[in-house]
């Protein structure tokens, strides 16, 4: 169960561009780097926007231009769940007649949770169920504009300047025949035109060199800066003495949802749009392979591609814990399980001293020196009681119990530490790998077309608790 209710129980290392511990749960397996990936190692692509209450799907310029929200769909500013439509009937006058009224259908939000509706501001109800519904208007929206136009410039000239500084420092780099000989190419047939076209969202003219200047690209932007006022509005007088009513005071947390208003009562606060979610691809930034692509509709919970490590690596858990005592040997009861079809020959190796990688452990750890063989997974074999089992001629001393492509092992601790601490022990586990899914070569026949079994090995850390009192 550590997998599952207590993931963080064991760890295994990604030796990437940061070395990171995390569960195997979270991490992926590159089929073609042949290591393990996290989150942290990977690049985060955006496939596209959708929300997640009415499920409508958008391409990504569009959610910028909505500014990442759902145009129908609203949160409810007090308790942040979504609102439904409601409707009712409400007296109108009739058209004919204005002495006389009919019941006409009036549609308003209202919220299941916190019971939260839209007349409570004083919203007024809509005669159609979707869209038009009033929102406030901020103050300072022109000043906001503003302000993101003039760093969007300041950001794009920092860019340039970047871009400049790089291309005089390759003509130093550059012998002085060579360089004259470039400038003149570029200069004579418009190369650097060309050159800057193929990086997208990069302006024309920062391989040349230039500057924006008033009037030609883009406007120049000057801000004002915002002038200190000599007086401070006074507060109430019954600023002190006055009663605080608790639900008519909003919450810190409803108060940043809509920091664009900051409302400090409830009578201020306004339905917010809902935010949108996304679909992302993970990328191993090493080899540029897809390691998690999901499928385009945001209806479907299914994946093009998912090479997570646990359908790939075998996981190690904790099945039994004795009472471990300092400086008493005690004997731990793991699992293993073998995730692919294919027979898997695993290796033990207790950390050396001085082992970098081994910097947590807290107690000693002897691990079985003979080679554990794992059954290949078979689904059917699961849920078959009746199935013979496979004789792999164990030994009693290692190997607790075998099922289907799951064994049950020993191993043997010796805390170091005294004290509160948990008791941490790591070792490496060693493994033969095929990858099925890499391409045969052209000079290989079809008879030949195995695939070579290459040998991985992982360092795990296991916290077996704090130590029997």
């Amino acid at each position: 169960m550590a997998s599952l209710l207590q993931p963080d129980r064991v760890i295994y290392l990604v030796r990437g561009e940061k070395k990171t511990r995390s569960p195997l749960s979270q991490l992926y397996f590159c089929r073609y780097c042949s290591e393990l990936r996290s989150l942290e190692c990977v690049s985060h692509e955006v496939d596209s926007h959708y929300c997640p209450s009415c499920l409508e799907n958008m391409p990504s310029a569009e959610a910028k231009l909505k500014k990442n929200r759902c145009a129908n769909c609203f949160d409810c500013p007090c308790c942040m769940h979504t609102l439904s439509t409601r409707a009712t009937n409400i007296p109108a006058p009739m058209p004919d007649d204005p002495t006389k009224t009919t019941m006409k259908k009036a549609y308003y939000l209202a919220c299941g949770f916190c019971r939260w509706t839209s007349r409570d501001v004083g919203m007024a109800d809509k005669s159609v169920a979707s869209g038009g519904w009033q929102e406030p208007e901020n103050p300072h929206t022109q000043r906001i504009n503003k302000l993101i136009e003039y760093y969007q410039q300041l950001a794009q000239r920092e860019r340039q300047e970047r871009d400049r500084k790089k291309m005089a420092r390759r003509r130093q780099c550059m012998p002085m025949a060579f360089s004259q000989h470039t400038i003149h190419v570029v200069e004579k047939y418009g190369l650097g035109t060309r050159l800057q076209r193929q990086r997208a969202g990069a302006p024309l003219s920062s391989l040349a060199g230039l500057t924006l200047k008033e009037g030609e690209d883009q406007k120049e932007i000057i801000i004002e800066p915002a002038q200190a006022l000599d007086e401070v509005e006074p507060l109430p007088e019954d600023c002190y003495t006055r009663p605080i009513n608790l639900p008519e005071v909003t919450t810190l947390r409803q108060r940043l949802l809509q920091p664009d208003f900051q409302p400090s009562g409830a009578s201020q606060l306004h339905p917010k749009h809902k935010h949108l979610l996304m679909k992302r691809s993970l990328r191993c930034r090493k080899c540029e392979h897809n390691l998690s692509k999901p499928e385009f509709n945001p209806t479907s919970i299914k994946f093009k591609i998912q090479l997570v490590a646990v359908s790939y690596i075998p996981e190690v858990r904790i099945m039994s814990i004795p009472n471990l005592r300092y400086m008493k040997e005690s004997q731990v009861l793991l699992t293993l399980t073998n995730p692919v079809e294919n027979l898997t020959h695993v290796t033990l190796v207790a950390c050396e001293e001085g082992d970098p990688e081994d910097v947590n452990s807290t107690a000693k750890v002897m691990v079985p020196t003979k080679e554990l063989v794992l059954a290949g997974k078979d689904a059917a074999a699961d849920y078959d009681e009746l199935a013979e089992p496979q004789d792999f001629q164990d030994d009693p001393d290692v190997v607790a119990f075998r099922k289907s492509n799951k064994i049950g092992f020993f191993i043997k601790v010796v805390p170091q530490k005294e004290g509160d601490t948990d008791v941490l022990v790591s070792f490496k586990i060693r493994h033969d790998f095929r990858n099925l899914a890499a391409p045969i070569r052209p000079n290989e026949e079809a008879g030949d077309a195995t695939t070579e079994a290459i040998w991985l090995t992982h360092h795990v850390e296991l916290s077996l608790g704090p130590l029997a009192p």
